[in-house]
Order: C-alpha cells, then sequence, then structure tokens
C-alpha cells in the first residue's frame, strides 16, 4: 500500500513539473515573441562603413537598439547624396552621413526637407597615406603632387580642401586632387599606380599600410577641427511622427558612444568585429586607437551651433555655400 502511495506521488510531483515546464516555455516563448512584436523595424542607410562610425556598430551588436524598442535594418548607400535620395524616395527612414546634405536638400527648396538629430563624429574621419615613407610629413609635401580626394563637395574632400587653404597651401594650383574616383574604389586605385597620395578611412588606411602600399602620414580629422562630420537625419514628417522612436534611436547611439568612452581599443574593436569579418584583429585595434588619439567621437550626441557654423564655413570656402542656413531650422533638438 505503502509502494503504491509513493508511486502515487512521484507521478503526481513528475506531472507538476512537466507542467511547469511545459508553462514556463510557453510564457518565455510569449515573451520573446511579445519583445519581437514591439520592436520598430526601421531603415538605416549608412554612407560608408568604416571603423570611423564604431559607436553605432557598438550599438547595433551590443543590441543598444532592441533594448530601446527598435529593429535597425542597416544599409550601404555609399556616398551623401545616395543617402540623402534614400530619404527623400522613403527607401530610408533615418540617414546617416554627413551633415552637409540637410543643407544640401533644404536649398533645394524641398518642402519637408532632413533634419539632424544626432551627431557620431566631431572631426573627419580620412587619413592621408603617401606612397613614399616620407619622414616628417608636413602638408607642404603635398605640393606638385597628385591625391585622390573623394568625391566633389563631399565632407571628406572638402574638409582636405580647407585644411590645405588654412596652411597656405592653393588646393587648385600648388596640388592636384583628383575627385573623379569613386569612394570604394579609393585603395584599389591608389593600389594600383594611381595618385601620390590618398586620403583613405580605417581600417582601410591601416590594411594598406600594412600590406605594403603606402604609409599613413596624416590625420585630416587632426588638422581640419571640430565639425558635426557623420550624424544622423530623417524627413521632417517623419520625426515629428514619431518622436519617441528618434528619441530612443538617439538614446542607442549615446549608449554606443559612452562604451567607446569607457572601454580600451581591444574591447572596442572586439565588439565591432563581426562587422568587419575581412579585417584582422590587430588593424581593427589599431583603427580604433587612431581615432580615439584625434578625439573622433564626442561624449554626447548633441553638437553645437559653433560646429554647424564652422561645417558651412568650410562649405563656403569650398565654393557650395553662399549664406549660412539657420542652425535651428535643421537641428532637432531632442528632449533628453
Amino acid at each position: 500500500m505503502k509502494k503504491k502511495i509513493f508511486v502515487y506521488l512521484l507521478c503526481l510531483c513528475l506531472i507538476f513539473i512537466i507542467g511547469a515546464s511545459v508553462l514556463f516555455n510557453f510564457n518565455g516563448s510569449n515573451k520573446n515573441s511579445t519583445k519581437k512584436i514591439k520592436l520598430e523595424r526601421i531603415t538605416l542607410a549608412e554612407v560608408a562603413h568604416t571603423a570611423f562610425y564604431a559607436p553605432m556598430y557598438v550599438a547595433l551588436e551590443k543590441d543598444f537598439f532592441e533594448d530601446e524598442g527598435i529593429d535597425v535594418n542597416l544599409i550601404l548607400t555609399s556616398g551623401a547624396d545616395k543617402v540623402s535620395a534614400a530619404l527623400l524616395s522613403g527607401d530610408a527612414q533615418i540617414g546617416f552621413s554627413g551633415s552637409e546634405v540637410t543643407i544640401y536638400v533644404y536649398n533645394g527648396g524641398e518642402k519637408d526637407y532632413l533634419k539632424t538629430f544626432s551627431q557620431l563624429t566631431q572631426k573627419d574621419g580620412t587619413f592621408i597615406v603617401s606612397r613614399e615613407n616620407i619622414k616628417n610629413f608636413k602638408l607642404e609635401d603635398l605640393k606638385g603632387k597628385s591625391i585622390i580626394g573623394g568625391r566633389a563637395a563631399g565632407m571628406p574632400e572638402m574638409t582636405l580642401e580647407y585644411a590645405l587653404k588654412q596652411n597656405g597651401i592653393d588646393p587648385r594650383d600648388d596640388v592636384d586632387i583628383d575627385t573623379s574616383v569613386a569612394f570604394p574604389a579609393m585603395s584599389g586605385a591608389f593600389i594600383g599606380g594611381q595618385g601620390d597620395f590618398v586620403t583613405l578611412f580605417e581600417p582601410t588606411a591601416t590594411m594598406v599600410e600594412n600590406q605594403g602600399y603606402g604609409h599613413v602620414v596624416a590625420s585630416v580629422g587632426e588638422i581640419g577641427g571640430v565639425v558635426p562630420y557623420t550624424s544622423y537625419a530623417a524627413r521632417d514628417s517623419f520625426i515629428k511622427e514619431n518622436p519617441e522612436l528618434i528619441k530612443n534611436f538617439d538614446k542607442a547611439i549615446q549608449r554606443g558612444l559612452d562604451y567607446v568612452h569607457s572601454h580600451s581599443d581591444k574591447e572596442v574593436a572586439k565588439a565591432i568585429y563581426k562587422q568587419f569579418p575581412d579585417t584582422s584583429m590587430n588593424d581593427l585595434i589599431s583603427a580604433v586607437k587612431r581615432y580615439r588619439a584625434n578625439d573622433t567621437w564626442p561624449k554626447t550626441t548633441s553638437f553645437t551651433k559653433e560646429s554647424f557654423d564652422h561645417l558651412q564655413d568650410i562649405m563656403i570656402d569650398y565654393g557650395e555655400l553662399k549664406e549660412k542656413v539657420d542652425y535651428n531650422k535643421l537641428m532637432y533638438k531632442i528632449d533628453k
């Protein structure tokens, strides 16, 4: 009799354990499913894929966006002009590129124009790579030489020319700057023998150097000054209709910035390694180290009127802008 009772109780316990396990898994599955349903999917168009944007890739790889209820579909649209085109066509809801695109679209007469709401970098991210190993390089060494500079009227090219002028070099007469090479093809053109110098982002600059094709001799960011170099923008209507999404997106980017400022070069490189599968860990660490040394990443996603005006000074100097646009018209201030 006792044996039967024991078996009966044992069966009850097993039934209870199995039932609890099924219930737990069901609830857990529902919880995960609910989380996925609540995620708001947006397409983010990025102007280039480079270690220069490490804080954003940290936010992606560490699930900071998901924590804020956002599922990011990241697409590459090489060139700031293509980023703005993706936003205006509706192919992307948020664009990531140079802040100059908001000025171009606004001056073009677009009623539902673009507004910037967060910055990720505060300096130019390109490095001057020389074919020859020049000791104690000075900008004067560029005189009489050819340099692959990037797309005309793009931020890398405009910042380069501004930096040259600030150092007494006429970019039109003293240097032969080639703006005909598309951004993705710049390193290949240089490796193939074109140009005495080229401006490259990381980790490409380090890879070219380590492969023996060139030597990193200077940072354009170091001599170009503080500007809202790359930032996030969206149509005015999208921002007005989705203020919480914009606020949460900004939170995720801020967490990415906080991470790079509180972790070592190696830790940051490890965090973003999946974004650069064709780059060695050592090259990626070197790239992060170079950007950190340049004070590339701001402490906050907000940027000042002074830095925005400096960007417009560069555009005016280049001949792309006649007069400045009001900072308050093109900047959406997030209530933090």
